[in-house]
């Protein structure tokens, strides 16, 4: 079990992409999307993950994290009874000094929204920022994957 801290910001462009060394599809569902806790099933190209994710300490950055991997035909059963519409997205990952940058465009019903995440190993832990960087989102609830799938960036006003 372990603690994930991680920081969460929007992208003003695509030069992301030409920084990209691997780029996967996902797709995941919510089991349960509580703000306390969230149980997600995903698959990508090549796996299946179940996870569960505490609440956010008050920053957002920091929040409990356990995963497991889990076959891919099981995911498909679980995505069944997702208790709100599935998320889909590409996901790049970009190396930016000595930490790697998970860019999330999105598909879909969040079609248009796309948004970049870094893991630290501390809160305070300082990292280079690329210039396709906007606005730092941690923390705010509405970019939570667990609630785009309750209200997906196109109803947004």
């Amino acid at each position: 079990m372990g603690i994930e801290i991680e920081r969460k910001f929007l992208v003003k462009n695509l030069d992301f992409k030409k920084e990209s060394f691997k780029k996967n599809y996902l797709k995941q569902g919510y089991l349960n999307s509580d703000n306390r806790r969230t149980v997600r099933i995903r698959i990508t190209d090549e796996n299946a993950f179940i996870t569960i994710k505490g609440k956010s300490n008050k920053d957002g950055t920091t929040r409990f994290e356990w995963e497991k991997e889990i076959a891919i035909s099981e995911a498909e059963e679980l995505l069944l009874l997702s208790e709100t519409n599935l998320i889909e997205k590409n996901r790049y990952l970009i190396k930016k000094g000595s930490h790697t940058f998970e860019v999330d465009e999105f598909l879909g019903d969040n079609l248009g929204l796309i948004v970049a995440e870094v893991e630290l190993n501390s809160e305070d832990e300082q990292f280079e920022k690329p210039n396709w960087l906007a606005k730092e989102v941690t923390g705010k609830i509405k970019y939570y994957n667990s609630n785009l799938s309750k209200h997906p960036f196109k109803k947004w006003a």
